[in-house]
């Protein structure tokens, strides 16, 4: 029971700090290969609590297919480091008109390496491999079966 009180309190403690902190949250690198090929990725902040909500969430009905995780990092002040991260790829946005659209033509590799390399004091929450994008690989095969 105290072990439950301890993590209760710890859980309120972060709500506290979050909410006291306007700028932290987490930054997320996602792609959605079926939708946009493997060279586009999005670069987001959400302060959700569970940030895959906001990933799962983008990816639910206003795509094909889910997106895929690439990185995922908690800072304390996410809107600087979100910002740097657009500002390092301005050139490759994919949208030039309007820039609240967080999509960009670069490897997702890349965007990984420059999180490593900001040398921001960062807590790397997820740094994925390849994801596995299940769905669309599904579909491709089921396509190819069909010829």
């Amino acid at each position: 029971m105290e072990a439950k009180f301890a993590e209760i309190e710890d859980a309120l403690t972060t709500v506290e700090q979050r909410s006291a902190n306007t700028r932290a949250g987490h930054i997320y690198v996602i792609s959605n290969i079926g939708s946009f090929g493997d060279q586009i990725v999005k670069i987001g902040l959400t302060r959700r609590l569970d940030p895959m909500d906001r990933i799962r969430e983008l990816g639910d009905a206003s795509a094909p297919f889910p997106y895929d995780l690439h990185a995922l990092v908690f800072f304390d002040d996410a809107v600087a480091l979100e910002q740097s991260l657009r500002d390092r790829f301005a050139e490759q946005r994919v949208n030039l008109a309007n820039l609240r659209r967080e999509f960009f033509y670069v490897n997702p590799a890349e965007v990984k390496r420059a999180l490593i390399d900001s040398g921001l004091p960062a807590v790397v929450t997820e740094l994925v491999g390849e994801p596995e994008v299940e769905q669309w690989h599904v579909s491709e095969n089921t396509r190819r079966a069909r010829v």
